[in-house]
């Protein structure tokens, strides 16, 4: 089973993601942008203020397909529960709002450009939180944690929740850090339960 964190930047899913190892120690924990060369590509386009933002989709959509056939699949194929933090749906609405005026339809261009091969998730946990809190608590350090552009990155996640609402499992991610991540164990275990 493949389950997704997903969120703003500054949401608290990664604090989740790590504590969650705690919590499953023989789950597969895994996170985009990866650790290989095309993550490291990834992030390095992540510093550049004038990176092209078609370049910086298939710098990112090369990680992906290298993420999926080198730890997701095998993963997956071994009957492994595989915890991602980030995946394809962070991909549909960063680079979406990235593309935002330079394409008709950005967020469906992108979804377009995966649907060859991803893989989707079986769930994902949304950690919902105001854009200007996400901003604040991310500390703004990178293009992409500025507020007004999380606002439309946060646009993009509602939409895609509007396409698939069974998928998504929505936790208030303005509460404490204890309470988020007592949310997310509580849907993870009623995720595993319902499969």
């Amino acid at each position: 089973m493949l389950i997704t964190l997903e969120g703003i930047d500054g949401s608290g899913k990664t604090t989740a993601w790590e504590a969650l190892q705690d919590v499953y120690p023989d789950a597969v924990f895994t996170h985009e942008p990866t650790d290989s060369w095309y993550g490291e590509a990834v992030r390095r386009s992540l510093e550049d203020d004038d990176a092209d933002s078609i370049a910086e989709l298939f710098l990112y959509t090369a990680d992906h397909a290298d993420h999926l056939s080198r730890v997701v699949e095998p993963a997956l194929d071994d009957g492994e529960l595989v915890i991602s933090d980030r995946y394809s749906d962070s991909r549909y609405a960063y680079q979406g709002a990235s593309l935002a005026g330079e394409l008709k339809r950005p967020m469906e261009y992108v979804r377009g450009v995966h649907q060859p091969f991803t893989r989707p998730p079986d769930a994902t946990i949304y950690f919902d939180v105001d854009p200007q809190v996400g901003a604040e608590r991310a500390g703004a350090t990178d293009k992409f944690e500025a507020a007004g552009y999380l606002a439309a990155v946060q646009e993009n996640y509602e939409t895609l929740i509007s396409y698939q609402p069974e998928r998504f499992v929505r936790v208030d991610a303005q509460q404490s850090p204890e309470e988020v991540l007592d949310a997310v164990e509580t849907a993870l275990e009623r995720i595993r339960s319902n499969a």
